[in-house]
Parts: C-alpha cells; sequence; structure tokens
C-alpha cells in the first residue's frame, strides 16, 4: 500500500545510531555526514518504487559527495514478513545496484519509528548541523524512468543545503510502500 510521508519539520535535530551494515562492520549513521551535510534515505530491497528509482538514488548519492553531501540508506522493514528485505538480501541488492554509500540494517525499527519514517523511499535531507531541511521526493517520475532533463529534486535541495544551509520552502513529499512494521509484542 502506497504511503505519504509528512511535509518537511524544518530544523528537527536529527538522531544518530550505530547499525549494522552490509559491508560487515557497524556504522554510525553521522560518520557519513559530510561537510554541508547528510541523506538519510530510507529504502528496501522488494518495494517496487525504491526498484524503479535506485539507479537514479545512486546516481544522485554519487553526485552529492562533491557538493559535501553524505549518503546513507537504511533498511527498516520486518524481514520475517518481507523475506526479500532479509539482511543478506539487502547484501545482494547493495552489491547488484553499485552502492556507493552504507546500506544499514534497522533490525529492531527504533531508528524509522526515531525519523518518523514512513515509506519507502523515505528521504531526509539534513544541513551541516544535521537538522532536517528536505523531507521530500526524489523526483518528479517517481516509478516511471521520467523525460531527459527532469528536475531531480532531492539532489537540487540538497545543492541548496550545501550552499545556504537551509532547505526550500517548498517541498513535494515522497510516495512509496509503507515500511512493514513488525506487531507489537
Amino acid at each position: 500500500m502506497a504511503a505519504i510521508p509528512p511535509v518537511c519539520d524544518f530544523g528537527w535535530q536529527a538522531i544518530d545510531a550505530v547499525l549494522p551494515c552490509v559491508d560487515g562492520k557497524s556504522h554510525s549513521i553521522f560518520s557519513h555526514a559530510g561537510p554541508n551535510g547528510l541523506v538519510v534515505a530510507f529504502i528496501c530491497n522488494h518495494c517496487p518504487y525504491v526498484k524503479a528509482v535506485i539507479s537514479r538514488i545512486v546516481r544522485d548519492a554519487n553526485d552529492l559527495k562533491p557538493e559535501g553531501i553524505g549518503f546513507v540508506a537504511i533498511n527498516s522493514n520486518d524481514a520475517d514478513a518481507y523475506p526479500d528485505d532479509s539482511f543478506d538480501n539487502m547484501k545482494l541488492f547493495a552489491r547488484t545496484n553499485g552502492f556507493t554509500f552504507p546500506y544499514l540494517h534497522d533490525e529492531r525499527q527504533t531508528v524509522a519509528r526515531a525519523y518518523g519514517a514512513v515509506c519507502t523511499p523515505d528521504f531526509f535531507g539534513l544541513n551541516s548541523e544535521l537538522t532536517l531541511q528536505y523531507r521530500g521526493r526524489l523526483d518528479a517520475a517517481r516509478r516511471d524512468a521520467g523525460p531527459p532533463g527532469l528536475r531531480r529534486d532531492l539532489f537540487e535541495a540538497m545543492r541548496q543545503i550545501a550552499r545556504t544551509g537551509d532547505g526550500p520552502l517548498d517541498q513535494i513529499a515522497s510516495i512509496g510502500c509503507s515500511i512493514k512494521w513488525k506487531d507489537a509484542a
């Protein structure tokens, strides 16, 4: 079922966490921030929205590096109920799609809850002080390829944040599959 996150809560202070990564190590989210900010992207392996845009996510993560913006992806889905989102499948997904950024596993779903993540993909664009400045879509194409020259909303917002510290006032929410929450026990 498709879900849409709320609008940007400008200035919300992001939280750090140490999570296992597909590279076999544990990583602090904040350790991957660049001097001008960080994108924290909640994604997963099985969501058709993510699968449709993953090459553009990887492209934008790579293109943001020279802007001083770091990038991390986090999978918080319940892998027991959705085996395609298992840690082993995360490793395969990252390798197959040429990830150049950490892909972290939030098995207990505490980070997704702390961020208020709603869907996959759900992008949190943070400035150099790690406060929220962007909570919007990757681009207008969503699940389609999109025409040449399509505006890259996340990329352009993060370039603005890198230069000014502030995100754009007008943002269009991302849309994707709802995060697959574990049943409360």
